[in-house]
């Protein structure tokens, strides 16, 4: 993990997040296209990813941002069929290419469970597709229990591993069968920036920021920056003076 010490930034609830979020997320994707010529970005799912993606599709019009440089990735996936609503990328894909145009070759959706390949099987293809690639910048969220990606605490998919991409059985949280990028992965990426929103997730923020390493949330830390963009209910139990406006 990164040394560095990660930034709290805390707003007055999810709808102030997700447009802030959104502005902020733009302004750093235009900042690196201006230094490298294909930014790498991770992506992750869930409610407040999926507002901060629709307002982002808005922004991005007219902007300075460059859509065909943008290399997308995904740290994590639902092992269900294309088609089922429960997948991360189908509902990302749709908010973002509503708005302006993906390059299909630099889109990479992590496998679906259409076939007879298992979780397992299809991680290693995404391994192999991934190679040696680095994130400029990894979008996470957070469970309750302090889950990121689908490494879960007090579970197999956070014992420690050389692995990039791992397949995950009997996940906590339905569906039991995932695809996860590790933890050894993602603290590879030079920026990792954190979505939390609500008050569930108040505990595990707290511990997560206090170090408390049982939880996957802490061991995830980017190698230039780690960011905590929460809402109010989720920074509930967070001293103020942890926290950067």
């Amino acid at each position: 993990m990164s040394g560095t010490q990660p930034q709290v930034i805390r707003y007055a609830d999810a709808t102030e997040l997700a447009e802030r979020a959104a502005v902020r997320l733009l302004a750093a994707l235009i900042e690196l296209q201006g230094e490298e010529q294909v930014v790498q970005l991770c992506l992750t799912g869930g409610r407040i990813a999926h507002e901060i993606y629709a307002r982002l599709g808005e922004l991005v019009v007219g902007s300075a941002l460059d859509p065909s440089r943008l290399e997308l990735w995904w740290g994590d996936e639902r092992f269900v069929p294309t088609g089922d609503p429960e997948r991360n990328a189908g509902p990302t894909l749709a908010l973002l290419a509503g708005h302006f145009a993906l390059d299909p070759a630099r889109t990479h959706p992590m496998p679906s469970a259409d076939g007879v390949v298992d979780a397992g099987a299809s991680a290693a293809t995404y391994a192999k597709e991934l190679g040696d690639t680095r994130f400029d910048l990894c979008l996470l969220g957070m469970g309750p229990d302090g889950h990121v990606a689908s490494i879960f605490p007090n579970h197999p998919s956070s014992e420690p591993t050389t692995q990039s991409v791992i397949g995950v059985s009997d996940a906590p949280k339905p569906p039991p069968e995932r695809i996860s990028l590790t933890i050894a992965k993602l603290n590879e990426s030079s920026q990792v920036w954190f979505l939390v929103s609500g008050a569930e997730k108040s505990n595990a923020l707290a511990r997560s920021l206090a170090g408390d390493t049982n939880l996957p949330a802490a061991r995830v830390a980017g190698r230039d920056h780690t960011l905590w963009l929460v809402d109010q209910a989720a920074a509930s139990e967070l001293p103020y003076f942890d926290c950067l406006s």
